[in-house]
């Protein structure tokens, strides 16, 4: 590898706080190891330096209105790259991005070993796998050519854990999730005087409804406003794509373009291309589609039989099961049924990637094989990478999914969809200057992309909002940066947009 792992290696306390009184348990403090590093991208050569470990998250405590002092709460993992001159000193006017995946539940080692940070996994192609053992590359593409970099591991997730004493289930659910976040950033800017950086979120999946919580969580608790937000394969009003209480049609015309994407994939379009099944499946789904299913059993047993046809075409499904599920099919339910005569599922995740399946009668699969198929290298890739290159001395396990969350409380919503469009309008409107990037996949049955784009169609928004959003289309999955052409061409895009919405 080109990175010169390590022309030097500190250890970092910067926690603060008092640690005097009476106190039980030994005060938590900052666990965080620097080393030094350069890495050759197309933009020349950089020298950066890794920081990474635990900042303990402290919150203030009050009693019957008495202040109780700052209490720690939790030790959140990061890991940083800043981008340093010949003399190792940081360019603190460097624009700077905070990142984290979703779940919620899942670690930021997607994004991180996937697209953006300075090493990523060798994971292979679609369908193509890299075999055990596994290996790290490096990343001419780094974000890290246009902006520093926080990668952060939400409570429970990576080596994020309560304090000693602490519960973490307090912080597994959405408003904690976005205060904890929030404060991690707030401490980080002022820590390592970034208030003057220009500032950015980057998030995927659940990571979008937390990256537009946070925004608007920083600006109307500290006044903190950023430069742009990235949020790749969104999902910001839930309701959009609920297949099991609230909207069950609506989440059925979001998925029609998805399956009828994954059909052509798998060869159920023979001799057409790709825009002109999704062009026809988008029609069907805004006009025939939505009309029959709203009409319910008003529906005559010809129109009935115009739709089962039309739909099992377009998806791939045979008409006695389009049918049988009453014109509705879901995504789940779909993964498995494709190719069911074939003895093989596709993945949620990414519908590209093919799995045995355990059953020929399951109704769903066991595991998702497109998850299955990049596990093990990434699993791998952390590992190796935060102790032997990074040279972290934290030996508990790396959560890249957690166990830990056993539920994931969305209280602030009850008896009302999931919905946190009125943040990104919050912010947007808030600040002018502000620019958005959604990226779409697909193939992606996690969050499809008609249900994303119909999230931004309806944004409340003038004109000249709108204009400062910017869309990117990639044929994959949940995760655009799985294969290496459309890693590259991701992680061009997203710098690209580091850099304009930056003016850097």
């Amino acid at each position: 590898m080109s990175d010169e792992a390590s022309t030097g290696t500190s250890t970092v306390d910067t926690s603060g706080g008092d640690t005097g009184g009476a106190a039980k348990r030994p005060e938590p403090r900052d666990q965080l190891v620097e080393t030094q590093h350069t890495i050759g991208t197309s933009d020349g050569d950089l020298t950066y330096t890794a920081t990474t470990g635990r900042i303990v998250i402290r919150e203030e405590e009050v009693k019957d209105d008495v202040f109780q002092g700052w209490t720690a709460r939790g030790e959140l993992a990061v890991t940083a790259y800043t981008l340093t001159d010949e003399d190792g000193a940081p360019d603190r006017d460097r624009p700077i991005t905070f990142v984290f995946n979703g779940g919620p539940g899942s670690s930021s080692v997607w994004l991180h070993l996937g697209v953006l940070g300075p090493r990523i996994a060798d994971a292979g192609e679609p369908n193509d796998p890299t075999p055990p053992p596994y290996a790290l590359k490096d990343n001419p593409e780094t974000l890290l050519r246009a902006s520093d970099l926080v990668f952060i591991d939400p409570m429970s997730t990576g080596w994020s854990r309560a304090v000693e004493g602490g519960k973490a289930k307090d912080f597994h659910g959405w408003k904690k999730d976005v205060e904890q976040v929030a404060e991690l950033i707030r401490l980080w800017c002022t820590r390592e005087d970034r208030w003057m950086s220009p500032k950015f979120l980057a998030g995927e999946s659940y990571g979008t409804t937390r990256a537009v919580s946070v925004a608007e969580h920083l600006f109307t608790s500290f006044g903190l406003q950023l430069n742009g937000l990235v949020l790749i394969s969104s999902v910001l009003d839930f309701g959009t794509q609920d297949f099991r209480y609230l909207r069950f049609d609506e989440a059925c015309l979001s998925y029609v373009p998805t399956y009828a994407a994954i059909a052509h994939y798998h060869g159920k379009h023979e001799g057409r291309e790709l825009a002109e099944v999704l062009g026809e499946a988008e029609e069907f789904a805004a006009g025939t589609y939505r009309w029959a299913l709203a009409r319910g059993n008003r529906l005559t047993e010809d129109e009935r039989a115009d739709v089962v046809t039309r739909l099992a075409r377009l998806t791939g499904l045979s008409e006695d099961y389009v049918r049988r599920c009453d014109l509705r099919p879901e995504h789940w339910r779909f993964c498995t049924e494709l190719l069911r005569d074939q003895g093989e599922t596709v993945g949620r995740i990414d519908g590209r990637i093919r799995g045995v399946l355990h059953s020929g009668i399951a109704e769903g699969m066991d595991a998702d094989p497109s998850i299955d198929a990049i596990m093990g290298p990434y699993a791998a890739a952390i590992h190796h990478y935060l102790r032997s290159e990074l040279r972290s001395e934290l030996d508990l396990p790396y959560a890249v999914f957690s166990d830990a969350i056993e539920h994931w409380s969305y209280k602030e919503f009850e008896a009302k969809p999931i919905n946190v469009v009125d943040k990104l309008e919050r912010v947007m409107r808030a600040n002018p200057h502000l620019r958005v990037r959604f990226e779409y996949g697909y193939y992606d049955l996690a969050t499809p992309y008609s249900a994303a784009e119909d999230t931004v169609a309806h944004l409340r928004l003038p004109d000249a909002a709108l204009d400062r959003i910017e869309h990117a289309w990639f044929e994959t999955g949940h995760m655009p940066y799985v294969g290496e052409s459309s890693r590259v061409e991701e992680a061009e895009g997203i710098t690209d947009f580091v850099r304009r919405a930056s003016a850097r």
